[in-house]
């Protein structure tokens, strides 16, 4: 590495660092606001979103066999809970898309009962409701009817045999209230567990309006997951996979002082998505205001990926994205599930490691001052000056509004994501 390139970074170390052996080497994050029954008691780093019909069985069973060993938490996907998510019993986030996959009714819309049955599932934690995801947000998906298996159809609620579409938006709700009220029904649902959103930032008055509809309803979610635009995935159209979306630190410091502008930061969780992969990683995104990390590509790579990028050719070599049996038993679950466990552990362990250097004994002290990134030969700058803070409920009030913050303020509303009228005279 050439220490001397732009967007090198690397992190403060203290003349009076702490013996890491001292610092709790299993960090955890409660997840759970006001109105949450049911909160939980979360690892810092955990496995992100990736469906069964994306990934193979033996590799679905054994992310989750590694997080039952590790006593981290592994997110469904869109996809559903399948019985290889249940296989092992380790603690799964039930993601839910626009194809409420799971919980549907047979014209596509979300479904109440099917629902509440998921989510009383024991080994079901937490409810994440997908609005975009960092590969391709703003883009809906297809299941080709070949791929409509029955297995496939009955964990989605499908008709076997048939093409199924995703949109791009959801059907069960509209507006920014829509998605607290889904939020809420989905608490009395699943009987207090935590519920939150995921996104990839797009619109920064978007993310606001969501903001002021939490003020307007006093209805909070116990978590959003952050999305950054650098992610990947097979499925996605490469323009959106390398121009839609910002940036997972962008987007994350973002939704950080928006949340805080509000005066809401207090009750609502942030999991940060992003090529996180390292203990530094981990550091860097809760010093940009994160509570927890997801990772998938790492967690992929702990299950034998190689990135032969063979993923939407159903011809992955190691068995991890495909649905080829003669692939797919290549992949011995028993080996791979202590090798996720095992990474997680000493991914966090390098964590604890830093934090220690860094002379900090607990999560809640690492902020942005703590960051350095050269932005020139010979310049450097500190993550607080390059992703300012903003103070805590000054968005509330109309006279303390930051000037960068006015524009995106007055396009938003609660009522509604865009005001296209408002785009087009400000681009006029």
């Amino acid at each position: 590495m050439n220490v001397y390139d732009e967007s090198y970074e690397w992190m403060n170390h203290s003349i009076a660092a702490l013996d890491h052996h001292k610092i709790d080497h299993d960090p955890r994050v409660l997840i759970g606001g006001p109105d949450c029954l049911q909160p939980y008691s979360a690892s810092i780093f955990n496995v992100s979103a990736m469906s069964f019909g994306s990934l193979s069985s033996n590799a679905i069973e054994a992310l989750n066999g590694g997080a039952a060993i590790g006593g981290f938490a592994h997110n469904t996907g869109e996809g559903g809970i399948s019985s290889y998510h249940n296989k092992h019993n380790g603690d799964l986030i039930y993601q839910i898309g626009t194809g409420y996959f799971g919980c549907r009714t047979d014209d596509g819309n979300f479904d109440p009962q099917l629902f509440e049955k998921r989510a009383a599932q024991p080994n079901v934690k937490m409810i994440e409701i997908k609005l975009s995801q960092g590969a391709k947000p703003g883009h809906g998906g297809i299941l080709p009817a070949s791929k409509a298996t029955p297995e496939i159809a009955e964990i989605r609620n499908i008709v076997a045999g048939k093409a199924v579409l995703s949109p791009p938006f959801h059907k069960a709700f509209n507006s920014p209230i829509g998605l607290l009220n889904l939020v809420k029904e989905m608490r009395i649902l699943s009987k207090g567990k935590p519920i939150g959103f995921k996104l990839c930032i797009g619109h920064k008055s978007e993310f606001l309006s969501i903001c002021k509809a939490m003020i307007k309803t006093g209805i909070t979610p116990d978590f959003i997951s952050i999305d950054g635009g650098e992610g990947g995935t097979g499925a996605a159209p490469v323009e959106f996979s390398n121009s839609v979306g910002m940036p997972y630190k962008d987007g994350l410091s973002f939704a950080y002082n928006a949340l805080e502008g509000f005066g809401l930061k207090e009750k609502i969780k942030l999991i940060a998505s992003g090529k996180i992969v390292s203990g530094f990683d981990i550091y860097r995104s809760l010093a940009l205001g994160a509570d927890a990390c997801y990772s998938a590509r790492a967690m992929m790579m702990a299950v034998g990926c190689i990135q032969a990028l063979e993923c939407n050719k159903n011809t992955c070599p190691t068995g991890v994205a495909t649905q080829n049996p003669s692939l797919t038993k290549g992949l011995n679950v028993d080996d791979k599930k202590f090798r996720v466990a095992n990474y997680h552990k000493e991914t966090i362990h390098s964590f604890i490691e830093l934090m220690a250097a860094s002379g900090i004994p607990d999560l809640d002290m690492i902020n942005r001052s703590f960051i350095y990134s050269r932005i020139s030969p010979d310049k450097i700058a500190r993550y607080d000056q390059l992703y300012p803070y903003i103070e805590e409920g000054c968005l509330l009030n109309e006279d303390t509004i930051p000037k960068s913050y006015k524009i995106h303020m007055d396009l938003s509303d609660p009522e509604i994501f865009m005001k296209h009228a408002m785009l087009q005279k400000l681009h006029l």
